[in-house]
C-alpha cells in the first residue's frame, strides 16, 4: 500500500511567458500529486529561506535556472488534508511566477517529474491537475493574487468542501 506522505511547507513555481500567455508545465510520477500537471516545486527544508527554497526546487525538478530578481509571488494556498487514518496535516503552498530563466524544462524522473508541456493560461489540463488547481489559478494566471483554502481527502486526490479564495494586494 502506499504510504501517505506529510507535507506542512511547499513552493510551487510556474515558468510563464506572460506576454504569449503561456506555462510549462510537468506531470509528476510520484508522490503528492502523482500523475497530474503541475508547475515545479516541493518541500522546504528546515532553516530554508522561501525563495531558495522555491529556485532549489526549480532547478533540482526542471534543469532551469533563474534569479531571485525573476521570481515572485502569487498565490499562498493552505490544503487541509484528511489522511485515511482521518487525521489531519495542513500544508502551506506558496505558489511563485517566474519570468526569466535559463534553459528549457527537462524531463526529470529521478526528481519524480516528466514530459514539460507549454499550455496557454486559457487551455490548462485542469482535469489533469490537482484537485483545486481549477479554483484559484484562473485568478492567478488573471493577474489575481490569492490567499485561500482547499480541503482534500486522502492522498489529495478529491475536494471534500469548496474552495476558499480571498483576492490579496501582496504577500
Amino acid at each position: 500500500m502506499e504510504k501517505e506522505k506529510v507535507l506542512l511547507s511547499a513552493t510551487v513555481v510556474f515558468l510563464v511567458d506572460e506576454f504569449r500567455k503561456l506555462v510549462w508545465l510537468s506531470k509528476k510520477t510520484a508522490k503528492i500529486g502523482k500523475g497530474c500537471w503541475n508547475g515545479y516545486g516541493g518541500g522546504i527544508k528546515p532553516g530554508e529561506n522561501l525563495n531558495v527554497a522555491a529556485l532549489r526546487e526549480l532547478r533540482e525538478e526542471s534543469g532551469v535556472v533563474t534569479l531571485k530578481n525573476f521570481l515572485w509571488k502569487v498565490a499562498e494556498m493552505d490544503f487541509y488534508n484528511i489522511k485515511t487514518d482521518r487525521s489531519v496535516f495542513v500544508c502551506k503552498v506558496h505558489c511563485f511566477f517566474v519570468d526569466w530563466w535559463i534553459g528549457d524544462p527537462q524531463s526529470k524522473p529521478d526528481e519524480n517529474m516528466v514530459d514539460p508541456t507549454i499550455f496557454h493560461f486559457d487551455n490548462l489540463p485542469f482535469d489533469q491537475m490537482m484537485p483545486a488547481d481549477k479554483d484559484f489559478l484562473p485568478y492567478v494566471f488573471a493577474k489575481r493574487k490569492v490567499r485561500g483554502r482547499a480541503f482534500l481527502g486522502p492522498f489529495q486526490k478529491e475536494k471534500l468542501a469548496p474552495t476558499e479564495i480571498e483576492f490579496v494586494d501582496y504577500f
